[in-house]
């Protein structure tokens, strides 16, 4: 049963005027798309008007990762105008991915006035309207499966809706991103996401290599989804998606979501908040404007309010191989903070979405995906 899209996206529409943020070097000779004129006709969208759709509409994080749930976490999501998130789950084997599923349950049955765990789409409606956090229970990486897909049916009876099959390196579903070779999806793999469709668990891409990922594309019988990624004609980075890419995905009827994380939008610190609007702006003109979203890939508090050097940094330079491009620091400065999504929507007004095309992006597209995907 699908989830009309008029019962996710009530807003309304206005005007914002500012400058644009100037490229990087990087960007030179490559010219911004022109504003996209989709939506509504009328005037540009007011501030007001963009701060409205955070209090009508439904906003949505496919990437948000809190170890902890403190106080300081809440207060950040009570700031940050979010609706619902995708979590990213322990997935070393199936003990550890068990392990995590007892610790959210815990988390739901200490703050049930604040934390709804999303099973449907309709319990992200709650969500908005009870004023609470819609959490999508996910893992990066298919790993604690094992060689078992029977394992699956535990892990759906627990909560999980949403699994990547590959991280970075080859599992026994398929190849990841940064993997030498580039074979695709195994047979095993094949069984994974037909299973994956039975159950209704959202195939996650993000991470896979290129010939995995046409793989999921083609062979699985729902919508699949890339949660959090980037655009590879904009920055040439192993973990951005094509344009043919993008264009199945939404062919196919899924969702991709822009990651804010700033080495995965520019190769240098130079890279700007205008350089992540280019990305969003490629993907809205490539895969259409019903089929983006958006996502942050760390913690809501940001990472210069939760990470050090030494402690973010200097472990991702020895797990992950050199063509990731890790950096320090890396974030963007409007793209850091909980209100990041807040930037994003004034960003897109500035250059010239509409009030009903930022509603979109900013959640509408991922809570009418989320409703196919796993039902009302």
């Amino acid at each position: 049963m699908r989830i009309r899209r008029r019962e996710f996206l009530r807003a309304t529409t206005g005007a914002l005027a500012a400058p644009l943020i100037a490229r990087p070097a990087f960007a030179a000779g490559r010219s911004s798309p022109a504003p996209p004129a989709f939506g509504q006709s009328g005037g540009a969208v007011q501030a007001s008007e963009v701060d409205a759709l955070f209090d009508h509409g439904v906003v949505i994080d496919t990437l948000s990762v809190d170890p902890e749930w403190t106080p300081e976490v809440f207060a950040a999501f009570a700031r940050s105008g979010l609706t619902a998130i995708q979590t990213s789950l322990g997935n070393r084997d199936l003990q550890v991915a068990l392990a995590d599923l007892a610790e959210w349950q815990a988390r739901f049955d200490a703050h049930p006035d604040k934390l709804v765990k999303v099973l449907r789409g309709t319990d992200i409606l709650a969500a908005k309207r009870q004023g609470r956090i819609g959490v999508i229970l996910g893992f990066q990486n298919a790993t604690m499966i094992g060689s078992d897909v029977r394992n699956l049916d535990v892990l759906h009876a627990l909560g999980t809706r949403c699994i990547q099959l590959t991280y970075n390196s080859r599992n026994l579903v398929g190849d990841g991103c940064t993997e030498r070779t580039n074979a695709g999806l195994s047979d095993f793999g094949v069984e994974v996401v037909h299973r994956m469709n039975d159950l209704g668990i959202i195939v996650d891409l993000s991470h896979c290599g290129e010939q995995t990922t046409l793989d999921g594309l083609t062979l699985s019988r729902r919508p699949p989804a890339f949660t959090h990624t980037m655009c590879k004609a904009i920055y040439d980075h192993v973990r951005a998606k094509s344009d043919e890419q993008l264009k199945r995905l939404a062919d196919r009827g899924g969702v991709v979501g822009v990651a804010t994380l700033g080495y995965f939008i520019g190769p240098t610190p130079a890279t700007t908040f205008d350089d992540y609007l280019r990305h969003v702006d490629h993907a809205v003109k490539v895969a259409g404007i019903d089929h983006v979203g958006l996502a942050s890939d760390y913690s809501i508090r940001g990472i210069e309010a939760t990470a050090t050097r030494e402690n973010w940094y200097v472990p991702r330079l020895k797990s992950f191989k050199p063509v990731y491009n890790v950096r320090w620091p890396p974030w963007i400065r409007e793209l850091d903070p909980p209100e990041r999504f807040r930037n994003i929507a004034h960003g897109l007004a500035r250059r010239g979405y509409r009030s009903g095309d930022i509603e979109k992006i900013l959640g509408g597209n991922w809570a009418r995906y989320v409703g196919e995907a796993l039902g009302a």
